[in-house]
């Protein structure tokens, strides 16, 4: 139990992290929505994930473990279509200019914005559970 309540709390962190970080993700209904969202994601991990990482194996062995990251997304979709609160709109970073340096104005679809959410929650989640290990 006390596991699940600290994967509960860094999914939580993670969550909060990632829509103050890029600001992509919405909750519509504030707290409840959050709290309900980091639990379906949450038993997406524990259910789902094992499941499919099971039944893809053969394709992760041939990607050398790069599928990992489309069942991790797949996952977060989910939790997407289960709470239809949680809201994702697609990324667009305004660039950057500074003395003759410039970052140009960078807009990701919504796949490619399910990604980037998924690879920092992912390492945000990794460093949290890293720093609160026994």
């Amino acid at each position: 139990m006390k596991k699940q309540l600290r994967n509960y709390l860094i999914n939580l962190a993670s969550l909060l992290f990632v829509s103050w970080l890029i600001n992509t993700i919405s909750f519509e209904e504030g707290v409840k929505t959050i709290l309900i969202a980091t639990l379906v994601l949450m038993l997406g991990n524990l259910l789902a994930k094992p499941i499919l990482n099971l039944l893809l194996l053969p394709i992760n062995l041939l990607t050398l473990g790069l599928f990992r990251w489309l069942i991790n997304i797949f996952i977060f979709y989910l939790m997407t279509l289960i709470v239809p609160q949680v809201k994702i709109v697609a990324y667009t970073y305004p660039g950057y200019t500074h003395e003759g340096f410039a970052i140009p104005e960078i807009s990701l679809s919504f796949f490619w914005t399910l990604f980037l959410v998924c690879f920092i929650i992912s390492l945000f989640s990794s460093f949290l559970h890293w720093a609160f290990k026994k």
